[in-house]
């Protein structure tokens, strides 16, 4: 049966690698081609698509009655996020470069969705009026990104603009119409790209319900309680996309892509991974989720930021390792302190 359940634990790590891959190199595609920008496309498209397993994971459990479950993988996620997995990318890569508006506007907004969650958790069981304030919060948010990517979109449209100008003062006008040809070519997206990425992102689902399955029951075998299976077993194996996501797009140098994507990811997971379950029934909260595993978690965010200023705008590798060996410590604390 453990053989069994091994065997089930390295097909699901294949499947999850080879679609995150797949699922990079097809949004980055398509978001090329629509004009998107990478911190843009981190924080909604990749944050959210490398999220449905611990969201789905977290209403599963609060609808079958296991909310230690549910809340653990989502605290423990954004833990594991940041420090483990931007540690790990930034050790293996040797740096992190970072877009500093996007970058604060998106970590910003991390920090206060941990702080509206611990602030929640301090009264208890956290309801529907705590779910409405998280999805609206949301709701903010994306907002937010629209108008940035509207932005960007400007920019971009004044910068093709002023180029064409500058192409028909040098009285290039007809290369520069068979140059407006090829690119608008160049960016054509075709049926394919859009088929991989939603192959993608089924293939991460699929094999991270392999994946969650697998370390659930193994878990089991060892009597793992609900919470620390959630913070540790599911949060690690639910965020295995974003750990690929994020070490595959920071390797192809695709900084903006690899942070958005965690930062992203840490928002959605609290404001949507909790606050839709929160609106179908009450999810409580653990004393010890409250005094250790939330505070944490915002520390670990404070931590991220610190680090990067201290790299001069890049999370560089020694910053990497400083985050693996918070993540390792806190393990350590939690399972053989306070479990």
């Amino acid at each position: 049966m453990v053989i069994a359940l091994i065997g089930v634990l390295i097909i699901a790590l294949v499947i999850v690698i080879k679609s995150a891959d797949i699922f990079v190199d097809n949004i980055v595609e398509i978001g090329g081609a629509l004009g998107i920008s990478q911190i843009i496309l981190g924080v909604t498209a990749s944050a959210i698509g490398t999220s449905l397993p611990e969201f789905g994971s977290a209403v599963v459990a609060s609808l079958t009655g296991s909310t230690d479950l549910g809340v653990g993988t989502v605290i423990g996620s954004n833990i594991w996020n940041i420090a483990g997995i931007l540690g790990i990318s930034a050790a293996v890569a040797g740096m992190i470069q970072t877009n500093k508006s996007g970058l604060h506007r998106d970590w910003l907004m991390t920090l206060i969705t941990g702080l509206i969650l611990l602030f929640f958790m301090l009264f208890g069981d956290i309801s529907w009026p705590a779910a409405v304030v998280m999805i609206v919060a949301y709701c903010f948010y994306l907002w937010i990104l629209i108008k940035a990517q509207k932005k960007h979109s400007d920019e971009t449209n004044h910068q093709d603009e002023y180029q064409e100008k500058q192409l028909k003062e040098n009285n290039n006008l007809e290369e520069s119409i068979e140059e407006k040809s090829e690119e608008k070519v160049g960016k054509n997206v075709t049926k394919k790209t859009y088929l991989y990425v939603l192959g993608g992102i089924a293939g991460l689902i699929i094999g991270c319900r392999l994946l969650v399955y697998s370390a659930d029951e193994l878990g089991s075998m060892f009597g793992i309680s609900d919470m620390v299976m959630g913070l540790f077993v599911l949060a690690v194996g639910t965020s295995i996309p974003e750990l690929v996501v994020t070490l595959s797009s920071a390797m192809k140098g695709l900084h903006d892509l690899s942070l958005g994507t965690v930062l992203g990811s840490n928002t959605f997971n609290i404001l949507i991974g909790i606050g839709v379950p929160a609106l179908l029934l009450n999810v409580p909260v653990d004393r010890i989720s409250l005094t250790f595993d939330a505070p944490v978690m915002i520390f670990v965010t404070v931590l991220l930021m610190v680090l990067i200023k201290m790299g001069k705008g890049k999370l560089n590798r020694w910053g990497g390792i400083v985050l693996m060996i918070t993540y390792i410590a806190y393990a350590l604390i939690r399972i053989f302190i306070l479990a």
